[in-house]
């Protein structure tokens, strides 16, 4: 099993003055679930090298089994700290491709030329995509085969607007996913604030929150073992 995993290089949260990345959770859960089944993951950004940690999910109180074992892990920091630029990867040589989230992503991955690319190769190649938390953001803008939005009509979940606005950070975010995915046409699927949840259609896999993180990751494995 080979899975890739894209994180984002955007760090700043909008005019806000604070900065962003990917939220640690959302990235460390899933991970260790890949590597302990086996699997081998690589880590991609769009400009490679050390993509941003978001500085709240590195405080006491958002650390998880998985993050606790992430910050002691130096190969997986190293491997963080030496991530592979998008533009060096090739759909054919994986068999999944997971994002997480953080705000990062809806800055630069929405709109990366490249890794909009590359989910539409895999997405027609029949491989499951899978994203959880703020980075369904990813699939905006990508189309399915048909030319239409790669989530139109399919059952998808992301970060909603009730929590967006818990955080409070609904007037900096350049779009809220939970209205944007429904203006796409997809089917948008939530349970109650915080609370994992996530769904599967198809090849795509789509969490909540980043209590969802595991369930999506969990839900992944599961496909590539069924194949």
């Amino acid at each position: 099993m080979k899975i890739l995993m894209v994180l984002t290089s955007h760090d700043k949260l909008g005019e806000s003055g604070h900065k962003t990345g990917f939220w640690a959770e959302e990235f460390a859960a899933p991970y260790y679930l890949f590597k302990d089944a086996g699997a081998e993951v690589t880590i991609a950004t769009p400009k490679g090298g050390q993509p941003p940690i978001d500085p709240n999910s590195e405080q006491a109180d958002a650390q998880t089994t998985a993050t606790v074992r992430l910050f002691e892990d130096e190969d997986t920091m190293d491997q963080l700290a030496t991530s592979l630029k998008l533009s060096e990867i090739k759909a054919d040589d994986y068999d999944a491709v997971f994002y997480p989230g953080g705000h990062g992503p809806m800055w630069d991955l929405a709109n990366d030329e490249i890794s909009l690319q590359l989910i539409e190769k895999m997405w027609r190649q029949g491989k499951p995509v899978a994203a959880v938390c703020h980075a369904p953001a990813v699939l905006v803008n990508a189309k399915n085969q048909h030319g239409e939005s790669l989530v139109k009509g399919l059952k998808v979940s992301g970060f909603t607007n009730s929590e967006e606005a818990a955080v409070g950070l609904t007037e900096v975010v350049p779009f809220l996913l939970e209205d944007k995915l429904i203006e796409l046409g997809a089917d948008y699927q939530k349970a109650k604030d915080w609370q994992s949840f996530s769904v599967v259609d198809g090849q795509l896999i789509t969490g909540q929150n980043p209590a969802s993180s595991e369930a999506v990751g969990r839900e992944l494995l599961q496909m590539l073992k069924a194949k």
